[in-house]
């Protein structure tokens, strides 16, 4: 059990947690919720060891093995299949020394525990997680350091997974996902075989997820069981009753308070006067309901609406390289209102589509055709690191209204939640949050006809993300976003495009039917098929794909085929010492045994072998 017992921390002398106390069973899966800044992070931290606490303790059982995701994505030339397994620093050790020991009592000792943790199953479960998040089994071959700094992050994701500790701490671990790998996650941690707790602001997430909610506020902590909406439902009747018994006790306050001040000058009452004091001293207070109410998030209307559509494709492609366009023949529209969708793995030209929408980028063929004086707003989180660190919300704003007076660039600077002192606070002084508002409301500013939201979601709380829905869903003009957060989306979005195999059609379920066809698609591979007329180069390309992974399982079963077959003669060398079973019989057994699982370690790799030989031979005929 993970036991916080009343622990105080303070953080550049502010105090985020008073006097916390929460209980964790083994097997819970909890999600840690909490506005942005209330010390989420830093809890994690102290469970860590990282962070001494001022007071009270915090205590894990010894044998468990603590894990969370790295700060920095892995990088160099190892293979992403070999940067997973090697996350497994136990298997990793065992098989390193079971390359070099010749003590046949050691060598049994370690082949007991490789039987034990299942370790020849490892490269299967690692190929597995990630594929769930994304990676082909192509890219699983390719070295790290060929891949993006959001995409190696999923392979500290994927190692950190494949780990399995007994204490896994996520923090925000779908902020480098798109909603494939999203969806993916949420089934993984559903059945995650041990403790989980999970920091994140997406509420499907926490719905699906978790069956323990733990919310930090105001420095305290409070354990609610169930997902996190029958967390709301609780919390509103514990806060309400709280408002109720409140203002019982300070009625009862006053009331006592006011026999003491009449009765305490009097000899014949001050007895119990003096009881009435001990009474109020007594008198635990209870905290009164103290409102966090959320600044609302608003667009400002187009001046005026315009013919529909806004914008027409027809039969466009486009990308970055002419001879390798990453979409091709688009042919769609947008109307005034539209709400769209936009869904896909990472990789299939979701980025490209809006770029292209948002005249960022030209086509290489077809025709587009927007309204005329069309204005389109784009927010992307990239974009973040182009604010200004050095200057204010005010700065920015100003900028935009060179010569408006100062009142008028105050309001508008409120308008977008940056009031009074904020207003002039450094944009590095900024919460990952509020540069996220800032952002929106610089955006938006002349109120255009469009807004193109590229993952808007990262950096905000689960209440801002409601009056993010709320400010969609207000607003008259078209909407067109591309999200992991599967809320905002069944909040907001009257269609869906899917956007993959270099095409973009139209989607007729709901998320509910993509979430399905995603999860027994076994993982969601941004694999791009280029999209010919000719069908006979489609089909030879079809054929290259189906071989090119099967030819590495070959490899990998034929190598570890070999590994264990030296295993084995190590084994059997021993096992032919003439007197090892009456000098040592606990050992003879140790080592009969550890046979036994290599010999059934070698049966496996065997028949991966000769499936995929087979489905070589298909797919080559």
């Amino acid at each position: 059990m993970l036991s916080i017992n009343e622990i105080s921390i303070r953080l550049a002398g502010r105090l985020l947690i008073d006097h916390g106390t929460a209980q964790i069973i083994p097997g819970a899966r909890v999600g840690l919720v909490g506005r942005n800044g209330t010390g989420k992070s830093t809890l994690f931290k102290a469970i860590r060891g990282e962070l001494p606490t001022e007071s009270g303790t915090i205590t894990i059982p010894p044998r468990w093995r603590v894990g969370s995701l790295a700060q920095e994505a892995p990088n160099g030339p190892e293979s992403l299949i070999e940067i997973v397994l090697k996350a497994d620093l136990e298997r990793d050790a065992l098989l390193r020394e079971a390359d070099v020991a010749h003590e046949p009592h050691r060598i049994a000792e370690i082949q007991t525990r490789l039987v034990d943790i299942d370790a020849h199953s490892a490269p299967a479960r690692a190929a597995a997680i990630l594929s769930g998040l994304g990676f082909s089994a192509d890219d699983q071959g390719r070295p790290c350091s060929e891949f993006s700094g959001g995409w190696r992050m999923r392979v500290a994701l994927a190692a950190t997974l494949f780990a399995a500790p007994d204490l896994l701490l996520l923090d925000e671990p779908t902020n480098y996902l798109d909603l494939e790998g999203t969806l993916w996650l949420e089934d993984h941690l559903a059945n995650y075989p041990r403790t989980v707790i999970v920091i994140s602001h997406d509420r499907d997430l926490l719905d699906t997820s978790v069956d323990q909610i733990l919310h930090l506020d105001r420095g305290k902590l409070a354990l609610y069981r169930g997902s996190y909406s029958s967390f709301e439902e609780q919390r509103a009747t514990r806060e309400m009753l709280d408002a109720k018994h409140a203002k019982r006790q300070d009625a009862e306050r006053k009331r006592l308070q006011a026999f003491v001040d009449r009765f305490k000058a009097k000899a014949s009452k001050a007895r119990q006067a003096q009881s009435r004091v001990k009474m109020l001293e007594r008198m635990k207070p209870v905290a009164a309901l103290v409102t966090q109410d959320v600044r609302e998030i608003s667009f400002p209307a187009p001046e005026k609406m315009l013919s529909p559509p806004i914008i027409a494709l027809d039969n466009v492609s486009v990308g970055y390289d002419p001879k390798s366009p990453v979409l091709n023949r688009v042919t769609l529209r947008i109307d005034n209102d539209d709400r769209i969708a936009l869904l896909g793995a990472n990789g299939n030209g979701k980025s490209t589509l809006v770029k292209l929408l948002a005249n960022r980028l030209q086509p290489f063929a077809g025709a587009v055709t927007r309204a005329d004086k069309l204005s389109i707003a784009y927010f992307a989180q990239h974009q973040l690191d182009e604010l200004d660190e050095e200057g204010s919300p005010y700065d920015h704003i100003r900028r935009l209204m060179p010569d408006m007076p100062e009142a008028k660039v105050r309001g508008r600077a409120g308008a977008i939640g940056f009031s009074g002192k904020a207003a002039d606070t450094s944009v590095k002084s900024l919460s990952g949050g509020e540069k996220a508002r800032l952002l929106l409301g610089l955006a938006t500013f002349f109120g255009p006809n469009m807004i193109i939201l590229d993952e808007p979601t990262n950096h905000l709380d689960i209440d801002s993300r409601a009056a993010l829905a709320e400010a969609i869903n207000e607003f008259p003009g078209a909407v067109i976003m591309v999200s992991h957060d599967r809320y905002l989306i069944e909040a907001c979005a009257e269609r869906l495009w899917v956007v993959a195999d270099h095409a973009v059609t139209a989607y007729d379920g709901d998320l509910d039917d993509y979430r399905r066809m995603v999860l027994s698609a076994r993982g969601m591979r941004a694999s791009s098929r280029e999209r010919t007329g000719n069908e006979r180069e489609k089909s030879q390309r079809d054929k290259a794909e189906k071989r090119n992974p099967l030819k590495q399982k070959i490899s990998e079963a034929e190598a570890e085929i070999e590994r264990i077959n030296g295993i084995i003669s190590k084994i059997d060398a021993a096992l032919a010492l003439p007197d090892l079973f009456t000098r040592d019989p606990k050992q003879a057994a140790q080592l009969a045994k550890a046979r036994a699982g290599a010999a059934e370690a070698l049966r496996r790799a065997e028949e991966a072998w000769l499936e995929a030989s087979s489905q070589y031979e298909v797919a080559t005929s």
